[in-house]
């Protein structure tokens, strides 16, 4: 059964993250109409919105785009920071919306936030945990250990299940601002707008997939667990 959940979604991780790729390759072949690079857009919004004290830089890497709460920097990949085309205005824009959530408390963003120590610690060390517990499951003698050290794992595993589903309004509320401004300030219009919010919406779906399969996996160590103490 594990290894049915592990195939069906690393399947559907492969098709979601292709596409993703090739939206993202096509977008960056269509001009912008407005001329603004990643940078100069992401550095608009910031104003826009109030943020003066947020930096823009550029960072290695594809698709690393991401806004760092603790040294409050928009990081864009140089694609998308030195470019001026539909894919770099749509990312640049979302990760603008990340620092736009966190200079106005935004309530789920700041849940995520704070659960990221112990979700680091968990994803560090829950499949260990669970492996653990699930070889003193063989052993007749060592069963009731194996029980507890399973439920460790399951509740550390669980708390990571639980960020991935957390993660999800908070990407898709930064898509929403960052549509939304584009729109607003004339960056992105008609055929543009279309193509940039598709583009966000393939990158929420990587999310979506991530979170189901932790959850399937959790429901999977659940069932184990029940059905050992029964």
């Amino acid at each position: 059964m594990y290894w049915i959940i592990f195939i069906f979604f690393m399947v559907l991780s492969m098709i979601v993250g292709q596409t993703l790729q090739s939206r993202f390759a096509k977008y960056s072949r269509q001009p912008l109409s407005s001329g603004l690079t990643g940078k100069e857009i992401a550095e608009k919004m910031l104003r826009d919105n109030g943020i003066y004290d947020v930096k823009v830089i550029s960072t290695q890497g594809h698709l690393t785009d991401h806004y760092n709460p603790v040294t409050k920097t928009v990081n864009l990949s140089q694609s998308v920071y030195n470019q001026s085309n539909v894919a770099a205005a749509a990312v640049a824009a979302h990760e603008c919306g990340h620092a736009v959530q966190h200079a106005t408390a935004y309530q789920w963003l700041t849940m995520r936030s704070q659960l990221v120590p112990v979700v680091s610690f968990g994803s560090r060390w829950s499949q260990w945990i669970l492996l653990v517990g699930l070889i003193l499951l063989g052993f007749s003698n060592l069963g009731n250990i194996g029980m507890w050290v399973l439920l460790i794992g399951i509740i550390l595993f669980g708390l990571t299940t639980l960020f991935s589903f957390i993660t999800l309004p908070v990407e898709y509320n930064a898509s929403d601002r960052a549509l939304a401004w584009l729109d607003r300030v004339g960056i992105t219009s008609g055929k543009e707008s279309e193509q940039a919010k598709d583009a966000l919406k393939w990158a929420a779906r990587t999310y979506v997939v991530a979170a189901l399969a932790s959850l399937a996996t959790l429901l999977y160590y659940i069932m184990i667990f029940l059905g050992r103490r029964d």
